[in-house]
């Protein structure tokens, strides 16, 4: 779940190895994630402490001296490496500048859009968006929406539309239990066939993750939020700025983890309204009739996510996590990735939620600590320091999460 990048310049260096090194240390510089609540914004110069550090840290030399992180040779390797390759992400401000795509319903009203997966291996290469294989299972009931393409290469879509003009609102729980949240509504909300996913039945009926970052508006009353300062009855909640004018959108990523590598990912979609609430994110009824619990198996369209409840909290605390501190310390709630692309071959947007609970005798142990991968968690779960929430089972809650994962920070 959310709570609210690359740059370059010349340098006087001793060798391209040294001006590679500080490339890789810009990228690896963080800032504070979005924030869960509805008013709030982020603080530009905090560090995330999910973030890795510089390597020179504790070396005998300084940070010129070390050679390109091994991603930059092999991209399977440890490293930073921008998996959305058709956007643009700023490590100061956490955000992605993406296209922007414009099409039309039946009738005319403007689709504002953005790409961000496919199950097209040569167009995932080719835009610069991530390939999802596991898309084509999706294509069941409303969970893909239908759309043409035209002969000026916009699309038009049968149905599903999208009312941005609900006011985002999240009032977290007691001092004492955030979550649940006392009150939480989504800022949009889709129809009862809106879904992100769209399939373009003329030309092969390839899949495409396309949500909607604002309907029926016009480009002249989008432009005016070019520089920022969007209008949030216009256009989705993670949108920083949105420029027609440019057919550009930049939107606020988050941050989480996947086989202990830090990662920034977009959400911006869910089929539970009070997710949706809580990861600033449209509220997306049409992924209600995607399968659910099968992660890994033949024909799943589906991939695993893993959320905690009650992790430790605190600001500064390097083992805080769960959505309790995510609503209490307005961060990232630092969601656990089941596979991503080049460090695992299953990877897919549509993330089944799995939450997990640290039971009481953990804590009093001492247990409970920042977990960042899959395995762990599900050892922990094994064991039974982790279940589902109130001492249920633990597994598939039924949510879905459409979180893009635009970066992997390591």
């Amino acid at each position: 779940m959310h709570m609210r990048n690359m740059t370059h310049r010349r340098v006087r260096t001793p060798s391209i190895l040294a001006y590679l090194s500080l490339v890789t240390i810009l990228i690896l510089s963080a800032v504070a994630p979005t924030l869960v609540t509805a008013d709030a914004t982020p603080t530009a110069g905090e560090r995330d402490n999910s973030q890795p550090p510089v390597p020179s840290i504790g070396a005998d030399v300084t940070l010129p001296y070390f050679a390109p992180a091994p991603s930059m040779v092999q991209k399977e390797l440890v490293g930073p490496y921008q998996l959305i390759k058709s956007g643009k992400i700023d490590m100061t401000a956490m955000t992605i500048t993406l296209p922007l795509y414009k099409g039309q319903m039946k009738d005319g009203a403007a689709v504002w859009y953005i790409l961000t997966d496919t199950n097209d291996k040569g167009n995932a290469d080719a835009l610069g968006i991530n390939y999802s294989a596991k898309f084509a299972y999706a294509a069941v009931g409303k969970a893909v929406r239908q759309a043409t393409l035209e002969k000026d290469t916009t699309l038009t879509f049968d149905a599903g539309t999208v009312d941005f003009s609900p006011k985002h609102n999240v009032v977290p729980g007691d001092d004492a239990h955030p979550f649940p949240p006392k009150t939480a509504e989504a800022g949009s909300v889709g129809d009862a066939n809106y879904s992100p996913l769209i399939q373009i039945g003329n030309t092969g009926g390839q899949i495409y993750n396309a949500p909607v970052v604002a309907f029926d508006s016009d480009a002249a009353a989008l432009n005016a939020f070019c520089d920022g300062k969007p209008d949030y009855r216009l256009v989705h909640d993670h949108v920083m700025k949105i420029c027609p004018r440019d057919m550009t959108v930049t939107m606020a990523l988050t941050t989480g983890f996947s086989f202990g590598r830090p990662v920034l990912y977009l959400s911006t979609e869910s089929n539970d309204p009070m997710v949706a609430a809580l990861e600033d994110a449209t509220v997306a009824p049409g992924l209600n009739d995607l399968t659910v619990g099968h992660d890994d198996g033949a024909f799943s369209a589906v991939e695993r996510i893993f959320i905690t409840t009650n992790g430790q909290t605190g600001p500064d605390n390097p083992q805080r996590q769960g959505l309790e501190s995510a609503l209490a310390d307005r961060a990232s709630p630092l969601n656990v990735f089941g596979g991503i692309p080049t460090v695992a071959t299953d990877y897919s947007p549509l993330w089944d939620a799995n939450i997990g609970t640290w039971t009481d005798v953990a804590i009093a142990k001492g247990y409970r600590a920042r977990v960042r991968d899959e395995f762990e968690m599900l050892g922990l779960v094994n064991q039974g320091w982790i279940t589902g929430p109130d001492g249920k089972a633990y597994g598939s809650t039924g949510i879905i999460i459409d979180c893009a994962v635009a970066m992997r920070l390591l």
